[in-house]
């Protein structure tokens, strides 16, 4: 007759791996608690190593350290900087236009 399969959620596997890696239980031990194969327990240490690099790959960008508030205030003034930028530019415009008259010569498309 056949063994009943123990199926093990993500957070049991992990745990199974940590014993092994930080207590230094040795691997035919744990296989042989939990009644484990040693090619599924190698086949979840490989998985864990392949999928965890992101964890410490450099953020693109570090999380706001004053929540949404300090988040809002940085945009707010980067938006009034580029008001007044905008303005500034806007002012230059309407005074060279001034200086060179209303011709009806083309300058260029707007």
């Amino acid at each position: 007759m056949r063994k009943e399969r123990k199926h093990f959620t993500p957070e049991e596997k992990v745990a199974i791996l940590r014993r092994h890696l930080v207590d230094k239980v040795p691997v035919s031990e744990l296989c042989e608690e939990l009644g484990l194969r040693p090619t599924m327990f190698y086949r979840w240490q490989k998985e864990l190593f392949e999928n965890e690099p992101p964890l410490f790959s450099p953020r693109a960008s570090p999380p706001p350290s004053g929540g949404e508030a300090e988040t809002d205030r940085v945009l707010g003034e980067e938006v009034q900087t580029k008001d007044e930028v905008l303005a500034e530019l806007m002012a230059e415009h309407i005074a060279l236009k001034k200086v060179l008259g209303n011709s009806n010569r083309d300058l260029g498309a707007a």
